[in-house]
């Protein structure tokens, strides 16, 4: 299988993994010389409270969601690692439930691959993976890689 597309999805959760993310986003797009889709997930209510933290103006604009994407910290962080790696990107933004949202994203930019992060299960949480990350691996429509955080949570 080829890799033309990967796409990686961040969330609210993500700033505290986006080095282990980003490593895992250069591991399998640069020797593909693959195109990387930055996206950045919001529920309608995380949405809103981005664009009141980032200052956007709802009445002046026409505010779309991969304008707030780009404006946001964590994708920031990301887009300057993927220049440096000197790879070919897209910014994305969209709103929805988290794993629905990232497998809709998936299937609409013909993903070859998806990379998500996750939490790092204590024993007692090991036994089934976080919903978003769930949803995503059982209905994602390509191969997907899981990124864990270095931290525990129940």
């Amino acid at each position: 299988m080829t890799l033309e597309t990967v796409l990686l999805a961040v969330g609210p959760g993500d700033a505290d993994r986006s080095d282990e993310l980003i490593d895992a986003v250069v591991d399998v797009a640069a020797p593909a010389d693959a195109t990387v889709v930055l996206a950045h997930v919001f529920t309608k209510s995380e949405y809103d409270d981005v664009l009141s933290r980032l200052e956007f103006d709802r009445e002046a604009e026409d505010v779309e969601p991969d304008d707030v994407a780009r404006r946001h910290q964590t994708i920031i962080d990301l887009r300057e690692t993927i220049e440096d790696q000197d790879l070919e990107y897209e910014i994305r933004g969209t709103i929805g439930e988290h794993g629905p949202a990232i497998v809709d994203l998936a299937t609409s930019v013909d993903a070859d691959r998806v990379i998500v992060g996750g939490r790092r299960r204590s024993p007692t949480g090991k036994a089934v993976f976080g919903s978003t990350a769930q949803e995503v691996l059982l209905s994602a429509p390509c191969p997907v890689t899981f990124v864990r955080g270095d931290y525990f949570d129940d």
